[in-house]
């Protein structure tokens, strides 16, 4: 969320945030993909069946979950397949990069907590 000096606020939905966040995460060099995994795949759906009824468009967010902390800091989650020639560490790390340096810039949003979960490494060409 970002205060006006009216008194307003704009808020910026999940979904947007996850969407910034998932084409960060993407550009990092040694990601492959993201990964929905099974319970993205079920809220993507979810998304996707709101936003058709709704008339809008899908943010592509797929292996990115938003979430809004007890605290009221905003935590993201990032599932993600990484290529064989790089160093899981790294990429991870990279992908944390990213998404801080992505959302804040782009919304206005600031990204409390960046979780990132490698889910396969994808094997080398023989």
């Amino acid at each position: 969320m970002t205060a006006l000096s009216s008194g307003s606020e704009i808020v910026v939905a999940d979904a947007v945030i996850a969407g910034v966040a998932a084409r960060a995460a993407a550009a990092v060099p040694g990601v492959a993909r993201l990964e929905p995994g099974l319970r993205g795949l079920v809220t993507g759906w979810a998304r996707a069946g709101k936003q058709l009824l709704g008339g809008s468009e899908s943010v592509a967010s797929e292996g990115v979950r938003v979430a809004r902390t007890a605290a009221g800091g905003l935590a993201v989650q990032v599932d993600v397949s990484l290529t064989a020639d790089c160093r899981a560490a790294v990429v991870g790390a990279g992908i944390q990069q990213a998404v801080r340096r992505a959302v804040p810039q782009q919304t206005g949003v600031t990204v409390d907590e960046v979780s990132v979960t490698i889910l396969d490494i994808e094997p080398g060409a023989l």
